[in-house]
């Protein structure tokens, strides 16, 4: 049963179109898009549409060999007790004589007139409507209603539209929620701001800032965005200085294994921020690449290794639809979306196949309340259109499989059958549990080596005695969720931290690194700091691991040598070597800004 139809005694979105740009408002339905209706007349003579033929389109079929469902072993919803003993890659309950692949075939022509049913070449590789490829934007509307977010507290409920990636999705609400600022030609108060964490996946940040938004830091904790405290999401909205502009009204934010630090943020923090943007009139733009990358495991590991969870608010592996399950246990166990709290309509929800199936898909799709996907379909009719068909298409067959059967296609399962819901859910389960292994894989190691020890022996004037030192080199938030390790370099206890420029010092461990016989690539902090104030007080003190990008059987070694590496470079005493070694990074290109 649709959300729309469970809660009948829910509020209506409010309205947010005082928010909508100056173009947003004046854009207007596109006549060509609209008449498209027609098409579909069955037996229709058309003789209206500017479309080329589909005989003469090379692609008769378009095939591929496909994974199946159970590929990969999936990690327990709840944590495991010791928290290290996951699930191996290999236990899949696949029999070995079983074909671990399919094969997807969209065909020519579907027997259907049904365009909610129809998957073909025919239909996917023409022109279409902007809302993206009808029986993917049906599964996805309502797999995303009644499976992903199921609590969504608005009358009615969101609609969708499909994107070409997360970004695209990004750069579309920022078009439609923000006008254009010049310093040359506009007046400071017309100024509009967006708000985002201290440290931010920057790509948003370099759309953004092109625009002349401001771009305005809000402090964060082991969790992500803080809603209190200095700094603070509540500090900064009431104390905002109206001289920089507008007070902002937007806020991007990465809310699951947060990009760069991993910050997995917790229901009642999502309570507590909502609230804000309450009384603020805020929008949040939620950008959840990551959402079903939640591990059990690591509060219970970091419990086992410090003493201490993680977080005590989100807790993955909760049962958190327990007035109205989504159906299924795995999603249940996710910390809930924005969505699951937002009762006037204010979160702009950003989904993508980019971790799910992958980065060129270029595939994903917007969730909101229906009075801002109507703009943004408006926005896409005159930009993108609909994503690729190729993508579309095939995307569509893998889960939803041939309908009808008897249309020359195949899904996804061994049977010619598509995933459905229940195959595409245990791969979801399956991804999470590969990411989970290689994330405890990486932080036992990290947790292990992160201290240099040194021994030596002391004199006393009746004995001697052997003495160990244990110097924290560096330190890390166990990961609820994502793909990274966000590293805090302790530099205080380099014995030349008081002799060297901060910075450089941190420059010259992030080349000492890429050398023999380390041969370790991480991400500085520096590039994730979204102002210049930013990099130069905190930037230099983090780096980022990613124990996504390397294959499995590496993740151990990579991170062993990241470890040796620092502990090398914790032995370093020579202030020229340290120069040295920077001056000539610079000098080849190698500045990690």
């Amino acid at each position: 049963m649709e959300a729309s139809t469970v809660r009948d005694k829910r509020s209506a979105p409010v309205d947010i179109s005082h928010h909508f740009s100056r173009v947003t408002k004046n854009r207007l339905q596109s006549s060509i898009k609209d008449f498209y209706k027609y098409f579909a007349i069955p037996g229709i003579g058309n003789l209206a549409g500017g479309l080329p033929n589909a005989e003469f389109f090379p692609y008769d079929t378009l095939e591929a060999s496909v994974a199946l469902p159970q590929r990969f072993a999936p990690t327990p919803n709840k944590p495991v007790d010791p928290p290290g003993e996951l699930p191996t890659a290999d236990s899949s309950p696949a029999s070995p004589s079983s074909p671990q692949s399919a094969r997807v075939v969209v065909p020519k022509a579907s027997g259907t007139t049904d365009v909610l049913r129809k998957i073909d070449v025919t239909s996917a590789l023409q022109y279409g409507t902007a809302q993206g490829y009808p029986p993917l934007h049906s599964f996805l509307r309502q797999f995303t209603r009644e499976n992903l977010h199921p609590n969504i507290p608005y009358a009615g409920g969101p609609e969708i539209i499909l994107t070409v990636g997360a970004t695209d999705g990004f750069a579309k609400a920022i078009e439609a929620l923000s006008n254009v600022w010049s310093e040359e030609k506009d007046w400071i108060r017309e100024r509009e701001g967006l708000l985002v964490e201290e440290f931010a996946y920057m790509n948003a940040i370099q759309a953004a800032r092109p625009r002349g938004l401001n771009i305005v830091p809000v402090a964060i904790d082991e969790e992500g965005m803080k809603a209190s405290g200095d700094g603070g999401l509540e500090d900064v909205l009431k104390n905002w200085d109206p001289t920089k502009g507008k007070r902002p009204h937007l806020i991007y934010t990465v809310t699951i294994g947060q990009n760069p630090t991993s910050g997995t943020l917790g229901v009642q923090r999502r309570k507590d921020i909502y609230a804000l943007c309450q009384k603020y009139d805020v929008l949040i733009i939620e950008d959840d690449p990551y959402w079903y990358l939640q591990y059990p495991s690591a509060n219970a590991s970091s419990v086992a290794a410090r003493g201490n969870p993680t977080s005590t608010d989100a807790q993955p592996g909760h049962n958190y639809n327990a007035s109205n399950s989504s159906g299924f246990d795995f999603l249940d166990s996710l910390v809930p979306s924005y969505l699951s709290v937002d009762t006037e309509g204010r979160v702009i929800r950003l989904d993508t196949f980019s971790k799910t199936i992958a980065p060129g898909c270029r595939l994903g799709w917007i969730t909101a309340q229906p009075a801002l996907v109507e703009r943004i379909q408006r926005i896409t009719e005159t930009s993108t259109q609909q994503p690729s068909g190729f993508v579309q298409s095939m995307v569509a067959e893998l889960i939803m499989g041939p309908q009808p059967s008897q249309d020359g296609g195949r899904g996804g399962s061994k049977n010619g059958e598509g995933w459905k819901v229940e195959g595409w859910v245990r791969w979801l389960e399956g991804l999470r549990g590969s990411y989970e292994r290689r994330m405890q894989t990486m932080c036992t190691i990290l947790e292990d080596g992160k201290h240099l020890v040194k021994s030596g022996r002391r004199q006393s004037m009746s004995t001697d005695w052997g003495v160990v030192d244990k110097i924290l080199m560096f330190d890390f938030v166990w990961p609820l969720g994502g793909m990274f390790v966000w590293v805090k370099l302790n530099l205080e206890t380099h014995p030349l931290y008081k002799k060297i420029e901060h910075t450089k010092l941190s420059h010259a461990l992030w080349v000492h690194l890429t050398t023999e016989p380390y041969r370790v690539l991480v991400a500085p902090g520096l590039i994730f700091s979204p102002t210049p104030e930013i990099a130069k007080n905190k930037g230099w003190m983090y780096q980022r691991l990613c124990f996504a990008a390397v294959d499995e059987p590496d993740v151990e070694a990579t991170s062993h040598r990241f470890v040796a590496g620092c502990n090398s470079f914790w032995r370093k005493k020579d202030v020229k070597d340290i120069e040295d070694s920077v001056r000539e990074a610079v000098e080849e290109g190698c500045v990690p800004m």
